[in-house]
């Protein structure tokens, strides 16, 4: 009898790898489960975004809590920490089982993008942002009453804030414009997305002046992303954050560095002596330098050279006037001239 359970054993097993057997050698070669002859696969709920796609869902969502726990903390005037926890693939019946009851959501759209995305934080949180937002000190407080009218209010202008960083997390893969559809306070009556349809999870945790901790989360529905997929891969991301800005990304850059310190300093001559010269160096020792008196000192910007300029004096201010861009193949010819 137990032979006979270990030939069947045996025959299943072989059943399972010629079941699963990929009979096209090149996509061995896509991924190394295949290297193994055969794939598990879940027909009950199929993965539909790859490893790829949900690194490159990372790391839009990871500059978009960077970008977002600076704005909260300049917005509120305290210190907002907030992180990516996790990125996951799961059913929208798990996603809607799995969150708290007590939460805030907001409904959003990403236009051009189909479909409703999912906002959701925990009133723990929202309650501390609101009594900041009214004037408070950020206190937490029990909001699991209905939200009063001032207090919906307060939320939507939160997520509103929290909406517009969004769009600029996504403008380097595909421009979108956000918008608050609506509000409510419990999963089971939202449906976006039909109950075994496949949803992209984003969680965050959000700290709140090292006091407060709680969760934030946008969920995505397939449908919402099925077209943008193939824009979302680190390599694509990353390629196009560095080449493309608008002209609104532009003039903010612009207007920061206009406000930036620099180093400016003039070098008005140069000259090389002996070691032996210079440990003999005293006070009222003169230092004849290379320069003519004719040449145009060189300006430095940070310790880099960029300008030709002439000394000079203005109300008793020692200065020099910018004459031209430095060169460093004039600069050489002097030295024969």
């Amino acid at each position: 009898m137990n032979e006979n359970k270990l030939k069947y054993s045996e025959h299943n097993e072989k059943s399972e790898k010629i079941l699963y057997h990929t009979s096209s050698e090149n996509e061995l070669d896509i991924n190394e489960e295949y290297k193994k002859g055969y794939k598990l696969y879940n027909f009950r709920r199929p993965d539909k975004f790859s490893k790829e796609h949900l690194r490159g869902l990372q790391d839009i969502h990871r500059e978009f809590a960077r970008q977002l726990e600076m704005n909260l903390t300049a917005y509120l005037s305290l210190p907002i920490e907030i992180d990516v926890v996790s990125v996951d693939q799961l059913t929208y019946d798990e996603f809607t089982h799995s969150m708290p009851e007590s939460i805030a959501i907001g409904l959003l759209e990403l236009t051009p993008l189909p479909n409703q995305v999912l906002l959701g934080i925990n009133f723990e949180i929202l309650s501390s942002i609101v009594d900041r937002m009214l004037g408070g000190v950020g206190i937490c407080e029990d909001m699991s009453h209905e939200m009063t009218d001032i207090e919906e209010s307060l939320a939507k202008q939160f997520m509103k804030r929290t909406v517009s960083t969004l769009e600029s997390s996504w403008a380097h893969v595909v421009p979108v414009k956000g918008t608050v559809d609506a509000l409510a306070t419990n999963y089971q009556n939202v449906q976006v997305a039909s109950q075994g349809e496949i949803v992209a999870l984003i969680t965050f945790e959000i700290q709140i002046a090292s006091k407060y901790f709680g969760l934030m989360s946008l969920c995505y529905p397939y449908p919402v992303l099925e077209n943008v997929l193939a824009h979302l891969s680190t390599q694509r991301i990353f390629h196009t954050k560095g080449i493309v800005a608008t002209t609104e990304e532009r003039q903010k850059m612009i207007e920061k560095l206009n406000t930036s310190n620099i180093n400016i300093s003039v070098l008005f001559g140069t000259t090389n002596i002996t070691t032996e010269d210079f440990l003999d160096l005293k006070v009222g020792d003169v230092i004849r330098l290379d320069n003519k008196i004719t040449d145009d000192l060189i300006v430095k910007i940070n310790g880099e050279k960029k300008f030709f300029a002439r000394p000079g004096t203005l109300k008793d201010k020692v200065c020099v006037r910018i004459n031209s861009r430095y060169n460093e193949t004039d600069d050489i010819l002097k030295a024969y001239l």
